[in-house]
Order: C-alpha cells, then structure tokens, then sequence
C-alpha cells in the first residue's frame, strides 16, 4: 500500500484537529506535500477554526471540552458568511461528495472503500433524520412533549445515559415537540424535536459510539439545511434546521449548557 493511500479522510481531520501522535503527522504532511488541493482544504479548516472559536470562549472555562471549531460542507451552503466559508466549503466538496458515494476522489485518494468516521456518520445521520421527520405533521414524534419525564427516562436508559436531560430552549422561542428513539451509526439514538411560533422546526440528535474522541464543533450545510454537530467522550450531539446558522448556534450552545458533561 502507497502512502498516498494510506492517508484518509479521518486521517486529514484529525491532523487539523491535532488528535495524531507524532509519527501520524509526519505520514500526513508528506501527503500534503505530494498532494496541493488537500494541504490549501487543510489550511482552511484550521482557518475556519480559528474564526469560530471565539464564539464558544466563554464556555471552555465553564465546561472541559476541545473547544476548537470546524467547518464543514456536505454541499454548497445556501448562505455563505463570506469568502472564507465559500472556499472551505467549495474545497471539502470532493471529499464529502466522495464519502456519501463510497469513494474519494481520485486525485487525493484511491481507495474505493473507507468506513466513515464518527465526525462524518453523526451530521449525515441528523440530516437525514431531520428531512425525514420535520415535515411529519400527525406523527413528527414517538412521545410527544406531554410526556417529557418519561421520554428522558426512556431514551436515557436506551441510549445507557442516566441523567439525560431533554434540553429546555423555550428562551430561545422553541417548544418542544416530543422525541423519538432511531438508529445513528448503527446504535440507538435519540431525536429531540422543536418548534417556534411560526411553525418552523430544529431536531436535536444525540448518538453513542465507544469509538468517538472528544472533538471539535463542526458546521455541515447541505443546500438549506444546516448541522451544527460536536463530540463530548462517547457521546456525540448534533442540531439540525432549515435556519441560519446564527440562531443554529445558539440553541447548540444552549444544548452545549444542559447537556450531561
């Protein structure tokens, strides 16, 4: 096996999250050395990271948590803020495109088969969950919001969280719908549901996965549908709408608060 080839997608995120020892950056820089289009995507990610990491500042001091930030396209977003995000965005295109089809491109990689991390199956799965379920309108839950406690108890005990909390983001103009139990990366996973005055919905995902390593928080837009998905230990989070990515991030802090630690 090349070393081309045995560079992943995992492998490039991980280096810009700084999560590979010593030897693990030295394979990955001489890739990007071989490889321009990947080492120009690299840079802006860490350039995005920089960008976003003082609006979650406050809260690296109040909870232990990797507070670096990323962002990430699975298409092109409906409203990039700026050239920064438009070039980060356009740049991981190929890799995204290639991770949904079950390739890579092939200019960066040749590998016809890589199993998706973690970072990659969670906003995918939220999305999907999100068109799936949001326009439901008789059946958009399994336990509707009259029934909160025993929603907690029951998704908590399935997903073997004991203090899990249904987050409360009425102060940010969102009443809970109700919650249902679905599958993220092939374990069970809990969805939370709300809606504003207007009608409009926001999902909240909540995946486990012994696998996971605590992470950044990631933006993914796929045409008006935004992700905004972090990981914390085994646990991994995710908010999903069709609103900006304002108001997105601010019910992910807010979940960020309520959440088990």
């Amino acid at each position: 096996m090349t070393e081309a080839r045995s560079v992943t997608e995992a492998d490039l995120h991980a280096y810009a999250d700084g999560f590979l020892d010593e030897a693990g950056r030295a394979r990955v820089e001489r890739f990007l050395a071989d490889n321009p289009e990947a080492a120009e995507m690299i840079a802006d990610w860490q350039a995005q990271s920089d960008e976003l990491r003082a609006a979650f500042a406050p809260y690296e001091k109040s909870k232990p948590f990797d507070i670096r930030l990323l962002s990430v396209g699975f298409a092109r977003p409906a409203a990039p803020p700026g050239r920064r995000f438009a070039l980060a965005a356009a740049a991981v295109l190929v890799f995204a495109l290639g991770a949904l089809g079950g390739h890579y491109g092939p200019r960066l990689f040749e590998r016809p088969e890589i199993r998706l991390a973690y970072t990659e199956v969670l906003p995918r799965e939220a999305r999907n969950a999100f068109l799936v379920y949001a326009n439901e309108v008789r059946h958009p839950v399994e336990v509707f919001a009259d029934e909160e406690t025993h929603l907690a108890n029951w998704l908590g005990k399935r997903l073997s969280i004991a203090d899990l909390k249904v987050p409360n983001l009425q102060p940010l103009g969102f009443k809970l719908v109700g919650g249902r139990l679905l599958p993220v990366g092939g374990k069970p996973g809990a969805m939370f549901m709300y809606e504003d005055p207007t009608g409009q919905r926001v999902t909240v995902l909540v995946g486990r996965n012994r696998e996971n390593r605590t992470t950044s928080f990631r933006f993914a837009s796929a045409n008006d549908v935004e992700t905004f998905y972090w990981i914390d230990g085994e646990l991994g989070y995710a908010v999903t709408g069709e609103i900006s990515r304002d108001m997105l991030q601010k019910i992910a802090e807010e979940c960020y608060r309520q959440f088990p630690s």
